[in-house]
C-alpha cells in the first residue's frame, strides 16, 4: 500500500473517531511542505467537557484499533483533558477543549500549512 492510501485510511479513521462522540470543528493540517516539521498531519478537534475530550480520544484509539491494530505511539493529557495529544507518529491528533484550543490556536502557529475542515453531520435523529 503506498503512503497516501496508508494517510487516507488512518485520516478517514481518526476522523470517523471524532464524529462518533460528536467532536466538533474537525481540522485536518497537511505539514508536509513544511520544513523541520515534527510530524506529516495535525488533527485538530474540540469538545464541550473534559469528559466528552477523552470520550473522543478513546473513540479515536478504539476506531484506529479495531481497524489497523495500531496504537498511539505516545497519549498525554488525559488527566486533565483540557488538551489530549494523541501521537501516532506522522499524524498528531489534538483534542482540545474549545478555550484551550483558542487560547493555544495551533491553525495561526503552523499557518503554512494547507488546512482542511471536516464538515460533520450534526443532525440528531
Amino acid at each position: 500500500m503506498n503512503e497516501k492510501n496508508n494517510y487516507d485510511e488512518l485520516l478517514a479513521l481518526i476522523i470517523d473517531g471524532i464524529e462518533n462522540v460528536k467532536g466538533e470543528n474537525i481540522t485536518v493540517m497537511d505539514l508536509r511542505h513544511i520544513d523541520n516539521r515534527s510530524t506529516d498531519y495535525f488533527v485538530i478537534c474540540d469538545g464541550n467537557s473534559n469528559t466528552q475530550v477523552n470520550a473522543i480520544a478513546g473513540s479515536i484509539q478504539k476506531r484506529v484499533s479495531k481497524e489497523t491494530s495500531d496504537k498511539p505511539w505516545h497519549v498525554e493529557g488525559t488527566e486533565l483533558a483540557n488538551w489530549i495529544l494523541m501521537d501516532y507518529v506522522n499524524v498528531v491528533v489534538h483534542v482540545f477543549q474549545k478555550e484551550t484550543r483558542e487560547y493555544y490556536n495551533l491553525e495561526d502557529l503552523w499557518g503554512d500549512a494547507k488546512f482542511t475542515n471536516i464538515k460533520t453531520d450534526q443532525t440528531i435523529n
